[in-house]
């Protein structure tokens, strides 16, 4: 069945009400008629069960016929804080982070972060990285669309997740005084209801000085195995984790 998220002001008491881009997915391209089921997806974590009544260019209008908690959340927060990588890697991050079950994510200015953001594109960026959030929490059924952020500094990011209860910092240097049994505990530890905060450093990995500064904010380095992981790779490994040790 098709998702769609709507703004919670269309829901109404027995209609909700379709409008912008995907009116025109709805009706020129997926041809869908009246009396077609689709699912309306308001954000927050509830979704309708709904039957196309009419539609026009400018909106669909779809009868509730019940309504649910969505049940495709994972039952953590977890934030990925994602050194800004090169290319269009991050674009792939997003994509299979929000496949994943990531709650929101902060690309953040690292030392050795190859790219540099022009203060003139980062709206523009921001909004692309947003489009892509949400068409991948379309495909892969999610309750909410993770909100994407513009570029932070580390220090910054450090700051921002010095209240979450779990604080994750995979450093490639850490497997020589971390062994992965405390990897693992770290991780089996997390319960329903955490919020977790993901620091993932770009390419060349985190310079000395943010470890360092990491360790200042608490954050522990933990290891992610005896192999050194792309930093496309480093999150989505995580997230796998956390995915098979808390879905419910």
């Amino acid at each position: 069945m098709y998702h769609f998220f709507v703004s919670p002001e269309c829901v109404g008491e027995k209609l909700i009400t379709i409008t912008g881009a995907d009116v025109n997915h709805i009706v020129n391209v997926l041809r869908m008629k009246a009396g077609e089921e689709i699912m309306a997806v308001d954000g927050s974590g509830s979704e309708y069960y709904c039957m196309i009544e009419s539609m026009d260019t400018e909106q669909v209008s779809a009868r509730i016929c019940y309504k649910r908690e969505c049940e495709q959340e994972l039952p953590v927060h977890i934030t990925l804080y994602q050194g800004l990588p090169k290319s269009d890697k991050l674009e792939l991050i997003i994509q299979k982070c929000v496949e994943l079950g990531i709650s929101r994510i902060v690309p953040v200015n690292m030392k050795r972060s190859v790219v540099k953001i022009e203060d003139k594109k980062v709206e523009s960026r921001v909004k692309r990285w947003q489009g892509i959030s949400e068409a991948a929490a379309k495909q892969s059924g999610r309750g909410i669309i993770p909100e994407v952020c513009a570029p932070v500094s580390f220090k910054n990011a450090m700051q921002e997740a010095s209240g979450a209860t779990v604080k994750l910092f995979p450093y490639e240097m850490a497997g020589k005084t971390c062994p992965m049994e405390l990897t693992r505990q770290k991780l089996a530890a997390i319960k329903p209801g955490d919020s977790v905060a993901v620091f993932i450093g770009p390419e060349g990995g985190f310079d000395d000085s943010e470890v360092e500064l990491a360790g200042e904010f608490g954050y522990e380095p933990i290891t992610l195995g005896k192999r050194i992981l792309r930093t496309e790779t480093a999150g989505l490994y995580v997230l796998s984790v956390l995915g098979y040790l808390l879905e419910r």
